[in-house]
């Protein structure tokens, strides 16, 4: 593959606002409804696939937690822990065409070639919810996907909220509405807080509810947390950029967590906002056990 006639040639500058939204649609969807966003990142020369490359090889050698791929052939349903890694990642990625892979690069503010383009992009982000959002947040990162023609992401839901930018190529996505217990209900998104990031499962037969955005260069889509999405790209190589952050408040996760355990004890327990005493009552109880756990666990290890 030639890396160097992948992408057009970047432009010299960027304009000083990148990402746009209707203010009007944002007030009224942002963190409860998926929305579309366009931006002007597609032209940034570090999404260019060299760039990318190199930016792979530093991210293995310094920080390889960071760095996430596997193989094969994907479908919606598909978790996880079912796909491959048939090729080492760089080999994967020079065969990008062929190698039918996913990549996902987290924290990629980490590398000072893309510290700058994080402080501007989550920086917009952060302009556009306003509110004094900056106290609001736990942990804020940028994400780089990198994916194979024709491959499919398959159906999952995120801790983050997310700002889904497309950098180059085109592909589907389709977003399902969180408040649909149908779609997902209560005992899967208990267990995803609580035990296994892979509990949410596919239903084929609800795809219909979902909405469907068509990614290409210059367009993209806030997901709120917690809602369902899958992604199938077309037949070419696809760049996508992740601005997203989670949110210091841990109640609702919390209570979710309370009542994954109190279904295990046969109690069949309200889900949250039906009560907001209870709702403070299951999130404290939770907080003090799990503190109590970890006072345990930490005196367990000096020996005491």
């Amino acid at each position: 593959m030639d890396m160097s006639t992948d992408f057009p040639v970047p432009e010299a500058t960027l304009p000083d606002k990148w990402i746009d939204v209707d203010p009007s649609v944002f007030r009224e969807r942002f963190e409860r409804k998926s929305f579309d966003v366009s931006h002007h990142l597609a032209s940034h020369p570090r999404f260019q696939l060299p760039q990318l490359m190199e930016l792979t090889e530093r991210t293995l050698r310094t920080r390889p937690s960071d760095l996430y791929y596997d193989m094969g052939d994907v479908a919606p349903g598909q978790k996880w822990k079912d796909t491959n890694h048939a090729f080492s990642p760089l080999d994967a990625l020079g065969q990008l065409e062929d190698s039918n892979a996913w990549f996902i690069l987290r924290d990629a503010q980490k590398d000072p070639a893309y510290t700058e383009l994080y402080r501007h992009a989550i920086a917009e982000v952060k302009d556009m919810i306003g509110g004094g959002i900056e106290s609001k947040i736990r942990n804020e990162e940028i994400i780089i996907f990198i994916t194979s023609p024709k491959r499919v992401t398959a159906y999952h839901i995120d801790r983050e909220c997310n700002f889904i930018l497309q950098i180059h190529g085109e592909k589907d996505l389709y977003v399902f509405d969180r408040e649909d217990r149908q779609i997902l209900p209560e005992e899967e998104i208990e267990q995803f807080w609580t035990i296994d990031n892979n509990a949410p499962n596919y239903r084929p037969e609800l795809q219909d509810r979902s909405r469907l955005y068509r990614l290409a260069p210059g367009n993209g889509v806030h997901v709120p947390v917690n809602c369902p999405h899958w992604l199938k790209n077309d037949d070419n190589i696809s760049v996508t950029l992740s601005v997203n952050f989670q949110f210091v408040d841990s109640i609702r996760a919390d209570i979710y967590r309370a009542n994954y355990y109190l279904r295990r004890l046969g109690i069949n327990p309200n889900p949250p906002g039906q009560s907001a005493v209870r709702d403070r009552a299951k999130a404290m109880a939770y907080s003090t056990a799990s503190a109590a756990r970890q006072a345990i666990k930490s005196a367990l290890k000096r020996g005491g």
